[in-house]
């Protein structure tokens, strides 16, 4: 399963978690199929292109190839997975880590009072993430293998930001245990994987707004490539199966394949920092 020919796919890429996990994936000789919105500087307040991540995969010994894909619309997410069957004719990794972050999502307040429109992670992050393994998932189950892979956090068993934000994640992580059952004689591998506070521009903004309640977190972070090489760990690994379908927490991950984070850190694990584990899904299943 690991070859140099491994093709992936990572959502929302510009920058963050997406980017990070590209440049990871291309370190491993990946040919890395980036998406987003951002083409240009003038797209974001935040820095960072898909152009600039597919350059950096590339430059990390992969081959980066950016797609301009808006994630709410349907059919673009359908012509990229049309794209990468011609170009490629195989889907190894998928990615859904695309997601639309409003600014309101970390003031204060109740969620009433805050943005309505922080709701639009329900669409660009929860659906849009269900509408790409849609349309990725024959693909898949057409070569008899593959890893679909959910970005979460913690914030699904527990208060974080509000109720959309928990929703997300608890979503993404309902997401891999149910399509890892769909998954299951097929050889395809679901899995929802619990991030660490990541060290990456959004975060630093939140910082730096207010370093009294958020300065601990310079100290508990983890680089977005760090999630990168454990989905490459698990991807490589020939028991893969024993994860589909469950929620698993990257920084654990790390710890059984060895991994460690820039600088030699090892990130700790939400189960000791936050006392709080995915939750385990009933083997009742009604189809």
């Amino acid at each position: 399963m690991t070859s140099k020919k491994t093709v992936a796919l990572v959502t929302g890429a510009s920058r963050g978690a997406g980017r990070g996990i590209a440049i990871a994936l291309g370190s491993r000789g990946c040919t890395v199929y980036v998406t987003g919105r951002s083409q240009s500087a003038k797209d974001s307040v935040l820095p960072g292109t898909i152009y600039e991540t597919a350059q950096a995969v590339t430059d990390a010994g992969g081959l980066g190839v950016a797609v301009k894909v808006d994630h709410a619309i349907d059919e673009e997410a359908k012509a990229l997975i049309e794209r990468i069957e011609a170009e490629q004719g195989r889907l190894d990794i998928l990615v859904n880590n695309a997601c639309s972050l409003h600014d309101d999502l970390t003031q204060p307040g109740h969620f009433w009072q805050k943005s309505l429109a922080i709701s639009n992670m329900l669409n660009v992050g929860l659906r849009s993430s269900y509408v790409t393994s849609y349309y990725a998932a024959p693909l898949m189950v057409k070569q008899g293998s593959g890893l679909v892979v959910f970005t979460s956090a913690s914030g699904s068993v527990h208060y974080v930001y509000g109720p959309i934000y928990g929703a997300h994640k608890a979503g993404m992580d309902k997401f891999a245990a149910d399509m890892g059952e769909d998954f299951s004689e097929f050889k395809v591998t679901a899995v929802s994987i619990w991030m660490g506070a990541l060290k990456a521009e959004r975060l630093q903004l939140l910082i730096d707004s207010n370093p009294k309640k958020y300065g601990y977190l310079e100290n508990v972070t983890e680089t977005p490539e760090f999630t990168g090489h454990v989905i490459w760990a698990m991807y490589a690994d020939p028991e893969l199966q024993q994860f589909n379908g469950k929620t698993v927490i990257g920084a654990e991950m790390a710890l059984r394949y060895g991994i460690q984070d820039e600088g030699g850190k090892q990130p700790t694990s939400y189960r000791d920092t936050h006392k709080v584990a995915p939750r385990e899904q009933y083997p009742y299943v009604i189809r």
